[in-house]
């Protein structure tokens, strides 16, 4: 994923001008321009499988918008998150829903994932803390690479896949590797493996004449300047 940056950009001009294209997210009023890998969609597109099975298999009044935008009320921010979940019964209370595909209370949103890329720094940090103040109930953050500082995943580094569960308005993580299967509060009966998710970059890894989207090495240079590694 590329990132770019635009500043003084307001909540309504970024909703009119980038809200149905897909690449832009708003933080701090700040253009955010993230072009998805191919293996970043697998894991995303993965995860939105498994969800739906569960929410036909249950019944539930839950749904997964293909464009949805986060953006907490009083702020100058929009996320775009890979995957969400939305409570169709909490859709009434929404202000802009008939009119964008904006959800702006947390009471609407069951689960978020994020699947890290180089913008990982606002995964494990900032859409940590406004998901948290949001209450949403469950998020995850997918690191199917193990870019993420050393502060959030451990060292040695290796692909993880953190589970925040909100208790008592704040998030518990459980910081899940190979060999562990995931457990959703939200979906008890899940049946995915972090193995599953990390399976598409080893697919590639034992074709060498496929190359990655991105440079590992470049990102694990790169990951040491940036604070909490």
């Amino acid at each position: 994923m590329q990132s770019l940056t635009t500043a003084g950009i307001s909540i309504d001009k970024f909703i009119a001008e980038y809200g149905d294209n897909d690449p832009y997210e708003l933080i701090d009023g700040e253009l955010v321009d993230m072009e998805p890998t191919g293996l970043h969609e697998q894991v995303a597109a993965l995860i939105s499988r498994k969800f739906n099975v569960e929410i036909d298999r249950q019944n539930l009044p839950y749904f997964i918008p293909h464009r949805c935008l986060i953006q907490p009320l009083g702020s100058v921010s929009a996320f775009r998150p890979d995957v969400i979940i939305l409570d169709e019964n909490a859709l009434a209370n929404e202000p802009l829903w008939t009119r964008e595909p904006v959800i702006t209370l947390g009471t609407t949103i069951k689960l978020v994932v994020e699947v890290v890329s180089t913008n990982r720094q606002n995964d494990y940090a900032r859409k940590y803390e406004d998901y948290e103040s949001l209450k949403i109930p469950e998020y995850w953050i997918v690191d199917y690479l193990g870019i993420g500082g050393k502060y959030y995943i451990g060292s040695p580094k290796q692909p993880t896949v953190t589970i925040c569960k909100l208790v008592n308005d704040e998030y518990q993580k459980n910081i899940l590797r190979r060999g562990d299967l995931i457990k959703s509060s939200l979906f008890p009966e899940l049946e995915l493996s972090c193995e599953k998710l990390f399976s598409f970059v080893k697919k590639y890894q034992s074709e060498p004449e496929i190359l990655l989207p991105i440079d590992c090495k470049k990102l694990l240079f790169f990951d040491c300047l940036l604070p909490g590694n």
